[in-house]
């Protein structure tokens, strides 16, 4: 049953406005009973209740989102200190590889969650902890780690000079990356910042932690792709030119002087996401497909990145639209 939905969007554009209040007369009409929230800022929609991230939040049963990836990104930074509910997405306008659904879907997605005939994908997030010379500058830094969903980066910034950057494994030394930067990625994150460095497509059922390097200064710095329950950790060596910038889901978080590191390991709480490819079934056999039939990643690399598409494949999918 849905006790309580909370509604994660982007900006308020005239399209998001609109969807909403289909999606909210929708919800008045066939889940009467549902509490409604969304976040607490100033364009908050008419009739539903603010909600504030933290240990005194209401819980939540389902977060709906209406916007891009980023909005995915954003949703999953509310839940930093423990579980996150399921996430069904909405894509407006923007497809990316976390929005499974069109708003137009917006009833059939919802039917199916309520009957039980979805299938869930369990996207696995990072912890991140900081290791500082002095003391947490506050106690949230100290205790409430960072949880992320695509990436933790460390990049040089502004600075003209290149990072140097011990890496570590398990507290075993690993090498000594001289780079632009660094990327650690979880799986979902391996098609993002990560695939434009040069990184692989890693599926987003596994639990792995990939490492790319941004413009290395040695040819034999290639990425690396480890099991999913070790600990890296990216120490800013004490000769380093430079600071390292970390940025965490496209968001900068910290710049760690020489000596200060951040240690990685898999969260604890992945991120529930709603597939489409068992509710694409449901209306021809009365059930969600069953685990394996379909995959949206298979489908999304195909559609979205044109996966090993030749000059003549584009031509042809040029012709058939």
């Amino acid at each position: 049953p849905l006790e309580s939905i909370l509604i994660v969007n982007k900006l308020r554009t005239q399209p998001v406005i609109e969807a909403i209040h289909m999606f909210l007369n929708h919800l008045k009409t066939h889940h009467p009973g549902t509490k409604i929230y969304a976040e607490d800022r100033p364009d908050i929609p008419p009739g539903v209740e603010a909600w504030k991230p933290g240990p005194n939040s209401p819980p939540i049963s389902l977060i709906i989102t209406l916007g891009g990836d980023g909005t995915i990104l954003h949703a999953s930074s509310l839940f930093r200190s423990g579980a996150v509910p399921p996430v069904l997405s909405f894509s407006m306008g923007t497809l990316g590889f976390l929005l499974p659904f069109h708003i137009d879907d917006f009833a059939h997605a919802l039917s199916a969650v309520t009957t039980g005939s979805a299938t869930v994908l369990y996207r696995m997030r990072l912890s991140c902890e900081f290791k500082h010379h002095q003391n947490p500058k506050n106690e949230e830094e100290q205790h409430a780690p960072w949880q992320v969903m695509n990436e933790v980066s460390l990049h040089r910034g502004q600075s003209p000079h290149l990072n140097t950057v011990d890496l570590f494994v398990d507290g075993q030394h690993l090498t000594e990356a001289v780079s632009d930067g660094l990327i650690l990625s979880t799986p979902t994150g391996s098609t993002a910042y990560s695939l434009s460095a040069g990184g692989p497509i890693v599926h987003p059922s596994l639990s792995a932690l990939v490492l790319t390097p941004i413009c290395p200064r040695s040819l034999s710095f290639r990425p690396v792709v480890f099991p999913g329950g070790r600990v890296v950790e990216m120490k800013v060596s004490a000769h380093s030119r430079a600071p390292a910038h970390v940025s965490m889901d496209g968001q900068v978080a910290r710049v760690l002087l020489p000596g200060e590191a951040v240690v990685v390991r898999a969260s604890e709480y992945p991120i529930p996401c709603i597939n489409r490819s068992s509710l694409a079934r449901e209306g021809a056999q009365g059930e969600g497909a069953p685990p394996g039939k379909e995959d949206d990643w298979v489908r999304d690399i195909n559609n979205l990145l044109q996966y090993n598409a030749t000059f003549r494949s584009k031509a042809l999918l040029r012709h058939d639209r």
